[in-house]
Formats: structure tokens, C-alpha cells, sequence
């Protein structure tokens, strides 16, 4: 494994009460999950909601997860629509005791390979923390290219590349690949937590993980199988687990394990930021129904 960013960083909600930052239940679900013994918390990022809150809720978040996270690095996610703010995140992050930095290249006009490089060029000159980039094509409509990797990759202050898994990029040839294209300091890190057992086993160095925001002993179980090369611990782990990635792809992450963290009491109703919403009705019961038949209840 690569030194540097590596490991489970555990992706928590930023919940939400009367439409106002939920700061005691933050503070309890981030000191829930550093005692798990994850690598690090990473918070505002897409589960984490960042980009709908005002920079005061941000400041907020980030304040009190350096707080209760103990020995935990925490990251955070500073993406934004102008290269200004994103900076503006990333100094508040530094400021309040951040280890690193986690840049998605959102948009509303849809940017150009140079527009994103450039976004990261300016990010990575201006923040003095270590700068993740977060590829996910899903939440920010950006495909990044290997050109594109290594460009950014290049840049100073980039420690960690968060590429998306699946079927075709979770395998030994991809990360080989990657590598390649990146600096030896540069980690690979995968998301897509269905793919997470494979990318592991084929020697990724990070897992950024939804499911470690919500179960962390389930998924350092699943990791710490991988990661000794106990493939067939790790595979049967995310086979059993397979319906809450099927229900993670049919509904969104994000409102599944909010549901989830409301019907658990890790917070109070409507702890997703408007227009989105927690599941209701058959969806809903469905994946409550799964929490329960997967043994996930005791581990939140």
C-alpha cells in the first residue's frame, strides 16, 4: 500500500433538524464513527450534502467533526460552482484543523477538461492542505480522462485520486493503469461501495465509503478482510450486502442511510437538506426491512 491517504475513510450524513444543521447529532455521529477505528472521517462530501449549505453550516460541520473525531483525520469535501468559494472552503477547512481536502469540479455549465484541470491547479496553488480529487461523474456530470488524471494528478499538494468503481475499473489491470498515470505519492482510492471488496484485493490504497458512515464495523470488517488478502471473507461480505447496494443504486445513497439514520435515532426527521427527502412509503419499508435482515440495527 501507498503511504500517505489510504485506508476506510468513512463518509457520514450531515443531518439536518428544521432545516437547520443538526449540531448534536453530528457531534455524536462523528465521535461514533472515529471509535470504530476507521483511517479517517471524510465530511461534506456528497453523503455529507456540503454543496447545499450555507458557508456558515459548513464552517459549523467542519468545526465540530475536527472536534469529536479524537486521533481521526478528518477531511472535507469543498466543492463549489466558483473556484472562489471552493478556496474559501478549503482555508476554513485548514483553519479548523483539517488534514485534507476532498475537490469535486461541480458544475452548472458543463466544463471542459481544461476548465476542470484548471480548477484544481487554482485549488491546489491556493490551499495548503492535501488535496483529494473526487471523480464522480454521477454527482458532478465531469468524466475525468487518464489525460485529465494525470494533468491534475501532477499538480502540487494532490495526495489522493477518488476514482468511481465498478465491474470494469475495480480489477488489478485498472489500478495498474492508474498507477501509470500518477505520481508514486498519488494514492488510488475507490468509491462505489459494492465494488469495494474487489478494488481492495486488487491492491487500491483507499476506500471512500457511504457505508462506513452508517455501519463502520460492517465495512471494516469487509475491508480488513481485503486488505489481509482474504478474498473469499471480503467477496461473501459483499455478496450478503448485496441488497443494500442494489437499494443504494435504485434510490441514492444519500436517502437510503438517511432513512436509515432516522429510523435509528441517529436523527430526527427531515435530516436531509429540501428539496431532497428521506425514502417513504413501499421504499421505505423496504429498506428498513433490509437493515434488519442484514444485521445492520446493532451497528449503527
Amino acid at each position: 500500500m501507498t503511504a500517505g491517504i489510504a485506508g476506510v475513510s468513512a463518509f457520514p450524513l450531515t443531518p439536518l433538524a428544521d432545516d437547520r444543521l443538526d449540531e448534536d447529532a453530528l457531534g455524536r455521529r462523528i465521535a461514533r464513527i472515529a471509535q470504530s477505528g476507521v483511517d479517517s472521517i471524510t465530511v461534506l462530501g456528497s453523503t455529507g450534502s456540503g454543496p447545499y449549505l450555507s458557508e456558515a453550516e459548513r464552517r459549523a460541520a467542519v468545526q465540530i467533526a475536527v472536534e469529536h473525531s479524537g486521533e481521526v483525520p478528518v477531511y472535507v469535501g469543498i466543492g463549489a460552482l466558483r473556484t472562489r468559494d471552493a478556496i474559501r472552503h478549503g482555508e476554513t477547512a485548514q483553519d479548523a484543523g483539517a488534514e485534507a481536502v476532498l475537490l469535486p469540479p461541480l458544475a452548472y455549465q458543463p466544463l471542459t477538461d481544461e476548465e476542470v484541470v484548471g480548477l484544481y491547479a487554482d485549488v491546489a496553488n491556493a490551499v495548503e492542505l492535501p488535496l483529494i480529487v473526487y471523480d464522480n461523474p454521477r454527482t458532478t456530470g465531469v468524466t475525468f480522462t487518464d489525460e485529465m488524471y494525470r494533468s491534475v494528478a501532477a499538480l502540487p499538494r494532490v495526495a489522493s485520486v477518488k476514482t468511481p468503481g465498478s465491474a470494469a475499473t475495480a480489477t488489478q489491470g485498472r489500478i495498474d493503469a492508474l498507477r501509470s498515470l500518477l505520481p508514486q505519492t498519488v494514492t488510488v482510492g475507490f468509491s462505489g461501495d459494492a465494488f469495494a471488496a474487489s478494488a481492495l484485493l486488487a491492491g487500491a490504497d483507499a476506500w471512500y465509503s457511504v457505508i462506513a458512515g452508517a455501519f463502520p464495523e460492517t465495512a471494516l470488517r469487509l475491508a480488513r478482510a481485503a486488505r489481509a488478502g482474504d478474498a473469499r471473507t471480503a467477496v461473501d461480505e459483499t455478496a450478503r450486502l448485496q441488497p443494500l447496494w442494489d437499494a443504494f443504486a435504485a434510490y441514492g445513497s444519500v436517502r437510503v442511510v438517511a432513512t436509515i439514520a432516522e429510523a435509528l435515532g441517529q436523527t430526527g426527521a427531515g435530516s436531509l437538506p429540501r428539496p431532497l427527502r428521506a425514502l417513504g412509503g413501499e421504499a421505505r419499508v423496504s429498506v428498513l426491512g433490509l437493515v434488519t435482515r442484514l444485521g445492520l440495527d446493532g451497528d449503527g
